[in-house]
């Protein structure tokens, strides 16, 4: 087993999604939806979604990313899955690198695995996973950390490769939220259970390329309103936010996450589709644990 095995993506994301993946887990097993379609419009870095279809809560997952270079590296890792791992196997970790991939990332004439890889090697090697932030260890390398440290060669491959195995099950998307999630107001498609994370409202601009303005989360909040298919959306918990969900049933929690080299405690809401039942525990603290004796709950 490898050091990074429990992680189950590639990549690494601003925000704590991946800490709230026992309680989707809980939610599907309380409300009878394990072996549903599992859609995530802002996949990013996908670790809910990958940990429910690995895990075998979800059948099939439905990923999507507007991010052309998010898009890129999800259909090289799963369409192209040999050569990027020979990429990261055979691309030394340097800031000679570094300076190179961005120089791609930023082009306007980049595209598939050649976008895809540098997205992936900025990712890993930038602080927090901000692909449009600086090297861990700063230009001249004097901090304690340096540009490998999150950049375990075989570990990452090991995850790339499993993703590879899996492709058959995974449809990958690269279109606008808001479009995408009117693909799931039809109530006869197949039964699915759609997580929507978007961007911050407060301090989207500085984690996201593709931030939100109050129109955006508007417009997706509307279109959230109007899907078949049972939903969760979770945010930074803001007034703006809470007024654009008035009907749905919340809950207020804290994620602990990092950015821009700093520790926080963000303020996290989540809202509720209509007749979900609600696990009791909150996001983030529900533990493998707990997660069994729901599941064996409901065999019983």
């Amino acid at each position: 087993m490898t050091q990074l095995s429990r992680y189950p993506s590639p990549l690494r994301y601003p925000g704590g999604k991946g800490k709230i993946a026992n309680f989707v887990k809980m939610l599907m097993i309380d409300n009878e939806l394990v072996g549903s379609d599992y859609v995530e419009p802002y996949a990013g870095g996908a670790s809910v979604a990958l940990t429910l279809l690995y895990e075998g809560y979800a059948d099939r997952a439905f990923i999507n990313d507007l991010n052309p270079g998010i898009h890129a590296f999800w259909s090289s890792a799963l369409t192209r899955t040999d050569e990027l791992c020979a990429l990261i196997e055979n691309t030394p970790v340097t800031m000679d690198v570094w300076h190179e991939q961005r120089v791609i990332l930023n082009s306007s004439t980049a595209s598939g695995i050649e976008l895809g890889f540098a997205t992936f090697f900025l990712n890993r090697t930038n602080r927090s996973g901000i692909i449009g932030g600086g090297a861990i260890g700063g230009s001249d390398q004097s901090g304690p950390w340096k540009i490998d440290a999150r950049y375990n060669k075989p570990a990452l491959i090991d995850r790339i490769r499993k993703l590879g195995r899996h492709r058959g099950r995974v449809t990958l998307s690269n279109e606008d939220a808001v479009e995408y999630v009117k693909r799931w107001n039809d109530p006869d498609v197949d039964a699915a259970f759609l997580y929507l994370d978007p961007p911050y409202f407060e301090k989207g601009e500085g984690l996201y390329d593709n931030f939100y303005d109050a129109a955006d989360h508007a417009e997706i909040a509307t279109a959230v309103s109007a899907l078949a298919h049972p939903w969760i959306v979770s945010y930074d918990a803001r007034p703006e936010i809470t007024a654009l969900y008035p009907d749905a049933a919340a809950i207020r929690y804290g994620l602990t996450y990092s950015a821009a080299a700093k520790r926080s405690k963000g303020a996290e809401i989540m809202f509720f589709s209509e007749d979900l039942v609600i696990p009791e525990l909150l996001p983030g603290g529900v533990t493998s644990r707990e997660v069994d004796i729901a599941k064996r709950r409901a065999l019983a």
